[in-house]
């Protein structure tokens, strides 16, 4: 978070949402995809605690569900933030 922007709330990962409510099917577009300044969509991923588990998982995952529920549709740019 950031530390001047004290209002600032860490966003739900797909993955904790799906974990949540049974699976990435149970989720809806709207769960995960926050729309902030400009209009600009933004998606959390999530992943395995460090050590444990492929963090590709998590943006595999939720690639495919962004695919898959239309979330790329009227978009010009997409940017990916991938660990790595």
């Amino acid at each position: 978070l950031d530390p001047s922007h004290p209002h600032a709330k860490a966003q739900d990962t797909v993955l904790h949402l799906a974990a949540e409510k049974g699976s990435v099917e149970d989720l809806e577009l709207e769960d995960v995809l926050k729309v902030g300044y400009k209009g600009i969509k933004c998606v959390e991923s999530g992943g395995p605690e460090p050590g444990v588990g492929c963090a590709g998982r998590g943006v595999i995952t939720s690639i495919n569900f962004l695919e898959e529920n239309g979330a790329y549709d009227d978009v010009d740019y997409v940017s990916y933030d991938v660990l790595g």
